[in-house]
């Protein structure tokens, strides 16, 4: 009937132990920075808290992970890196997402190209056979044997990378990665669009450093270049690619070079062979409202 629709029934067993008030009690604590020698809020630390200021008389540390966990989790952190206001980082950003927004075209392909480190380490002792019911164990020994790049060329729309493997990443590793890009990967392309992070090392100027000034001019006349903003390297999705080969691929030990190379090359051509694209969502009217702390003009007419 209606009595029923509208209104619980009473319920068995004891009330609860703590009530909303002594919720947001405990959530204002750990809003707060937190106490001196301690680098974030625990679990156990809010609990204490609520007891000295006599909000309670004392509470379990699992409590206040039931507590918070719906609203807050001040015991974890995350980090990211986003470029100050400037005219300069928003004019590249919202031009490498124009580039984003290009179709698909084979004679100007849009490609993304980015680089980065794996150590190498190999298990002197080996490591055990994998046993049921046991995780995979490795000794904490290790041979360090130095350290190899990668260079991670992309093609979004069309689901195509190559990965390279250098021993370093110079200006002239940079400007030997264009040639084979270029010559090898598209032959037949009149222009390639090339996006890559704001380094001293990527630019037309690496290919001048490596190699004659007309093999230099010919290569620079192949592409078309556009640099991520600083501290805007996710605009890259070459960057996001190597996160995704980092956890893949690359997530243990590889002993050196020749392992690595091999293990990467079956990585790509089995991705290549799935042509798994990227399709782009984030565009420039997206920015000018999710970043606008990025624009100078939009930045100073919230403060005024």
């Amino acid at each position: 009937g209606r009595q029923a629709a509208l209104y619980d029934k009473g319920w068995s067993g004891a009330p609860p132990t703590f009530t909303g008030e002594v919720e947001a009690q405990l959530t204002m604590p750990a809003c707060s920075d937190p106490p001196e020698g301690a680098a974030r809020w625990t679990l156990r630390l809010p609990a204490n808290k609520m007891a000295e200021l006599g909000c309670v008389d004392s509470m379990r540390h699992v409590t206040v992970g039931e507590m918070l966990k719906n609203a807050l989790k001040p015991w974890r952190a995350t980090s990211w890196r986003i470029g100050k206001p400037s005219g300069s980082s928003a004019a590249k950003m919202e031009d490498v997402l124009d580039v984003s927004q290009r179709p698909y075209d084979p004679a100007s392909p849009v490609g993304c190209l980015d680089k980065a480190g794996k150590e190498l380490h190999n298990a002197p002792r080996g490591v055990p056979p994998l046993q049921a019911e046991q995780p995979v164990r490795q000794d904490y020994e290790y041979e360090r044997h130095g350290v190899a790049n990668l260079f991670l060329a992309i093609e979004p729309l069309r689901g195509w990378r190559k990965v390279r493997v250098t021993d370093r990443r110079t200006r002239c590793d940079f400007a030997e990665q264009l040639r084979p890009l270029a010559d090898e990967d598209y032959p037949q392309a009149q222009r390639i669009v090339l996006v890559v992070d704001n380094l001293n090392t990527h630019g037309p100027g690496a290919l001048y450093e490596a190699f004659e000034p007309e093999e230099a001019h010919r290569l620079a006349a192949r592409f078309e270049w556009h640099d991520t903003p600083e501290h805007g390297s996710w605009l890259n999705i070459a960057e996001c690619k190597l996160s995704v080969l980092a956890r893949q691929c690359l997530d243990r030990r590889i002993p050196d070079k020749d392992t690595l190379a091999r293990e990467v090359a079956a990585w790509e051509e089995r991705r290549n062979q799935t042509a798994v694209k990227v399709v782009w969502q984030f565009t420039t009217a997206d920015a000018r409202i999710k970043l606008r702390r990025l624009y100078p003009v939009i930045k100073e007419q919230n403060l005024t």
